[in-house]
């Protein structure tokens, strides 16, 4: 009989060991088999001793109780109801009959066993992955380490470490079902999206001859804003399933055998005061569930966004951030890197955004795909020493060679050409890593999704407080626009997009990305109306927001400046536009008609702003908009400046 991966692997440890470890999961498998309706037999306690000193040091043991079918939960593997009763017991048969063979077979033993956090495969050098005090990559070995680093100081600590490092990488194997790819492409509609991408390539190129982006890379920039405006839904509390009102989370409800099946080991309490009924919300982990219910938090919208770029033919990772947030990564292969991509926030290659912007401090950020993990901390910190100083949980020793440890049990069956592609990404990563980095534009701002509380309450907003100080993008003429006396930019809410008509259509994707300073705004999507607006920040009392013109470096002067702005209001919510040049400024309104300006005229520098303020209750944010447009008018112009020039 073929053993396992899990089993192989335990194979290579001593006779002693493998038979000492083969007994006690025969046992966990056996129990289960005879007492299938018995809960107690279904879980094991991580701190429990036994798993703790007998098989978690051991490699290929915990692996043997994922192939089982168990699952990681808060304090226990637990092997939950909808698991396939099958595979344990070809694991278990497996594992039976390689015991059977070594205790009357007369197998000689094997040399003495290392722990999992000290193995590392010949076939498969330590510069597969990644994890040290400072970005580094080991040299390829032929010869086993022979002696393990210091274990981490907390047993606790690198046991649970290790489970959520296991529990992540047999995840991402659901991903790569052919038969969930297909029920996933099934809601995705990607003839529209692949031909969007080229669409989008064509015109791109057509501006720059020399562009080096690829289809791909702006497939995944329309995947993304897909699964953001058309698919999936934020949760903070569900409406109240009897009388439709709000709801709080009053703690946690028992699963039912249906959510245990999809992995919802959590179910979310959401409980409304108005006629005292509880909305259960199940924490499904479950990919092809959440295909269903298209709902949910960062979790759910990142596990479900992963799976969906594997339908589609990307080469994409889920990442995991102990500070309590998830993403995916997606590799370009125009340009030979890791993109971040976060589908909660619609944004991609943006990857200091959480400490910059969101105001994180990260500790540990892994990387899980179908052939390996990697500690990609580094990329999304420009303050490695800060980050290394809260990296206390596990020793970085210890988390190197458990991170090799996994990939070269992993990797065993991979060929040298994929294990060779593998390193040269890797080593790719390893530049980027110890780069020097500073925050771009679009990495200062604060979070967008969830409501203000919840951002609060996770000290995820500072960026909406420091973006108002860093100055931002300029609109200078090009050589074009300076040959035309023509600069005229676009803004179309609807596609989040800023056109340079005059400069061969120039385009520049999302709505901050042209923006001098902001403050306490965002972009709001209303999925249920299908609109699209920039508003206020939840919470805040005024919002301001402003474009900066300088046609100085050009040698060119105003000549005339005509504006079209749209803005909408609700009960007592207030726009005020106005038109700055020096220590002169002209109010104008927002009501979608073209204004001229003649008043700038011999002027070199002008700056147009809108302020935001006004409202009533608890939904005054919303009652003073920019830009209010159809999601489905997408050649609608939301805001035009045409600046006509002379010689300076």
């Amino acid at each position: 009989m073929a053993a396992s991966p899990a089993v192989t692997t335990l194979c290579e440890n001593s006779n002693e060991v493998f038979l000492d470890v083969a007994k006690l999961l025969l046992t966990y498998a056996d129990n289960i088999l005879r007492n299938p309706n018995e809960e107690k037999y279904r879980s094991i306690r991580i701190g429990n001793p036994t798993f703790s000193t007998k098989l978690l040091p051991i490699k290929g043991a915990v692996e043997c109780l994922f192939e089982m079918g168990f699952e990681e939960a808060e304090t226990h593997l637990v092997f939950p109801k909808s698991a396939s009763v099958d595979q344990l017991r070809l694991i278990r048969e497996s594992l039976a009959a390689e015991r059977d063979q070594r205790l009357h077979g007369g197998q000689s033993a094997q040399p003495a066993a290392q722990p999992l956090a000290a193995t590392a495969s010949a076939s498969t050098s330590a510069s597969t992955s990644t994890s040290a005090s400072a970005p580094q990559s080991s040299a390829a070995s032929s010869q086993p380490v022979t002696s393990p680093p210091a274990q981490p100081s907390s047993l606790e600590n690198s046991m649970s470490f290790f489970v959520t490092l296991q529990s992540n990488f047999q995840h991402v194997m659901m991903y790569e079902s052919a038969e969930l790819q297909q029920k996933a492409l099934s809601h995705i509609p990607h003839l529209q999206l692949s031909s969007a991408a080229e669409l989008k390539l064509k015109e791109v190129t057509e501006v720059d001859s020399e562009c080096k982006l690829g289809r791909e890379d702006f497939l995944v920039l329309e995947l993304l804003r897909w699964f953001k405006q058309d698919f999936f839904s934020w949760v903070d509390c569900l409406p109240c399933s009897r009388c439709g009102g709000k709801t709080k989370n009053n703690g946690s409800l028992s699963p039912s055998t249906d959510d245990l099946r999809w992995g919802a080991q959590r179910v979310e309490n959401h409980y409304c005061q108005s006629c005292q009924l509880s909305t259960r919300f199940p924490r499904y982990n479950n990919p092809e569930k959440l295909l269903e219910t298209r709902r949910g938090r960062c979790g759910e919208w990142a596990n479900c966004f992963t799976l969906c770029c594997r339908a589609m033919g990307l080469e994409a990772r889920y990442i995991w951030d102990s500070t309590d947030h998830v993403w995916t990564e997606i590799y370009s292969t125009s340009q030979r890197r890791w993109l971040h991509c976060d589908s909660c926030e619609n944004t991609c290659d943006k990857p200091l955004l959480y400490e910059a912007g969101w105001g994180k401090k990260l500790a540990y950020i892994l990387a899980f795909s179908k052939d390996q993990v990697v500690d990609v901390t580094w990329r999304y910190s420009f303050k490695h020493p800060e980050v290394l100083s809260r990296r206390t949980k596990v020793q970085e020793a210890w988390l190197l060679h458990t991170i090799n440890g996994l990939n070269a049990s992993r990797q065993q069956s991979l060929t040298p050409d994929r294990k060779k592609e593998l390193t040269e990404q890797l080593l790719v990563e390893l530049v980027e890593f110890i780069s020097p980095k500073e925050p771009k534009a679009g990495e200062l701002g604060g979070r967008n999704s969830g409501s203000m509380a919840w951002r609060l309450a996770r000290g995820e907003t500072k960026g909406a407080d420091t973006v108002a100080q860093a100055p931002g993008y300029v609109f200078t003429p090009t050589e074009k626009e300076k040959s035309d006396r023509l600069l005229h930019v676009r803004y179309n809410a609807a596609k989040d997009q800023y056109c340079r008509v005059s400069s061969n259509s120039d385009v520049t994707e999302s709505w901050d990305q042209c923006v001098w300073k902001k403050e306490s705004v965002f972009r709001k999507m209303e999925n249920d109306w299908k609109m699209v607006y920039i508003s206020r920040t939840e919470g805040s009392s005024m919002g301001k927001i402003s474009w900066r013109f300088d046609l100085a470096p050009a040698g060119v002067m105003i000549k005339s400046v005509s504006i079209m702005a749209k803005s909408q209001t609700f009960h007592s919510g207030k726009v005020c536009w106005h038109l700055q040049a020096g220590q002169i400024t002209t109010e104008f309104s927002g009501d979608g008609r073209m204004q001229s300006f003649q008043t700038l005229g011999g002027s070199s520098e002008f700056l147009v702003i809108a302020e935001l303020s006004g409202g009533e209750g608890d939904s005054s944010w919303q009652h003073s908009q920019l830009f209010r447009q159809s999601l489905d008018e997408t050649e609608e112009t939301s805001f035009e400046i045409l600046v006509h020039l002379q010689d300076a």
